[in-house]
């Protein structure tokens, strides 16, 4: 089953300023943005034709642990021959011991790690790529803010969430099958307990039910990426 509130986020320098911080003003700062971003998800689209040169796009794969996020991001990377930021590269070591040991993470411990995402995806777009496929839990609605100021500054970057959604049983036991990883099986439900669905007015989301075998799902994310590229660039 697939949902989809698939409008980008592109908004242009006339947005009012914005100044990135971390810690417990990142989370002020990601909440003050979340109406004027959200609003702005149809209103400062651009129109597709007439447009001078192609867009940028960032794409982000959520969702909880055991959905499958990795997987479909390689592929789309893979697929498209993009650039491919892991998140979990990114954690920091103290984030990574804390999940180790089954001690679900704060707020205050994600603030550096959206950020460096966040940072980094723009870093790709900089350097001359086109694309960027990009994976993060991104569990809350605010963390999702702190990505949306990425494309902020930056007209023809457009921002596009692809959240991963499965039923708890089906992601425990994907993450009990895997093998050497630091997000352990236990860890599941302290992610479902603090999820925070992508709601309708956050039209830079895709949904896509991964309660179905991977490849179906991989060929399904691939498609709609196609199709809004095509749309996009034509």
């Amino acid at each position: 089953m697939l949902s989809s509130y698939n409008s980008p986020v592109a908004v242009g320098p006339t947005s009012p300023k914005l100044v990135a911080v971390n810690g417990t003003a990142a989370s002020t700062a990601a909440s003050s943005l979340t109406s004027t971003v959200t609003a702005s998800h149809g209103s400062n689209r651009p129109s597709g034709r007439g447009r001078v040169g192609k867009c940028h796009h960032i794409w982000l794969v959520t969702g909880p642990a055991g959905c499958g996020k990795s997987t479909v991001a390689e592929h789309l990377a893979k697929s498209l021959n993009l650039p491919y930021v892991e998140g979990d590269e990114f954690h920091t070591p103290a984030n990574i011991e804390k999940m180790r040991n089954g001690i679900p993470l704060t707020d205050a411990d994600r603030w550096d790690w959206l950020t460096a995402l966040r940072e980094e995806s723009m870093r790709q777009i900089s350097s001359g790529r086109n694309e960027v496929v990009l994976t993060c839990s991104a569990l809350k609605r605010k963390y999702r803010d702190v990505i949306r100021v990425a494309p902020y500054f930056n007209t023809g970057v457009n921002l596009h969430f692809i959240y991963l959604s499965a039923d708890p049983e089906i992601l425990l036991s994907r993450v009990s099958g895997r093998k050497g990883h630091y997000m352990g099986a236990n860890m599941v439900q302290s992610q479902l307990d603090i999820l925070e669905p992508p709601q309708e007015d956050e039209t830079d989301v895709i949904c896509f039910d991964v309660g179905r075998p991977l490849d179906e799902v991989k060929n399904a994310v691939l498609g709609k990426v196609k199709s809004i590229i095509d749309e996009e660039e034509a």
